[in-house]
Formats: C-alpha cells, sequence, structure tokens
C-alpha cells in the first residue's frame, strides 16, 4: 500500500506565493514520474507539473516561468513552487506518482486526496 500525503495549500492574494508538498509512503521500491495535477470547479483535471526520475521536466502552458517542480528523492517527495498567482489558478491541487513495489514489478499510478488553492484578486 503507498499513501500520498499533500500539505501547503492554502489562500493567497493574486501576485503570492504558496509551496505545495507532496511525501510518498509505503511499499515503494521506486518512483518514476511525479507530478501535479489541479481541477478547477466545472473543469476537467489538467495536468499542472511533472518529473520523471530522469529530470525531465513538463509544465503546462498556462504556468510556465510562474511555477517549479522538484523532487527529494530520499525523502520520496515532490514540491510545486507556485509564484506570481493569478485567480485562474484557484483548484484542487492532486499529487500523482508512477512507482513500483519491487524490481521488475507492474508500474501503479497513485493519486493524493487533494489540497485546495485559492488565490483572490
Amino acid at each position: 500500500q503507498v499513501q500520498l500525503v499533500e500539505s501547503g495549500g492554502g489562500l493567497v492574494q493574486a501576485g503570492g506565493s504558496l509551496r505545495l508538498s507532496c511525501a510518498a509512503s509505503g511499499s515503494i521500491f521506486s518512483i518514476n514520474t511525479m507530478g501535479w495535477y489541479r481541477q478547477a470547479p466545472g473543469k476537467q483535471r489538467e495536468l499542472v507539473a511533472a518529473l520523471t526520475s530522469g529530470g525531465i521536466t513538463n509544465y503546462a502552458d498556462s504556468v510556465k516561468g510562474r511555477f517549479t517542480i522538484s523532487r527529494d528523492n530520499a525523502k520520496n517527495t515532490v514540491y510545486l513552487q507556485m509564484n506570481s498567482l493569478e485567480p485562474e489558478d484557484t483548484a484542487v491541487y492532486y499529487c500523482n506518482m508512477e512507482s513500483r513495489g519491487m524490481l521488475h514489478g507492474p508500474w501503479v499510478n497513485y493519486w493524493g486526496q487533494g489540497t485546495q488553492v485559492t488565490v483572490s484578486s
């Protein structure tokens, strides 16, 4: 069993910053991609940023230059530094991770419970 615990969400004014954290625990042998998705009311969940074990990043166009994803492999933790926040960034942010529990085991996708980010204008 694998658990993802997110923290760092909250209410911030436009132009402000927040840092999200997501710590993974449980039966983890290795982690491939870690990332963040978000879902605003009435909209589909969308990718915000992802980071592979090889260091390759992928960002949504709407957050490029404002958000930075990073990870601490020793702690099985991924971070999302969000700067210059805009009201359009308001959403529930979900941590996502692809990992396996043993060598040559199947890769499994896991989700966190979500953390609310609200940006006021």
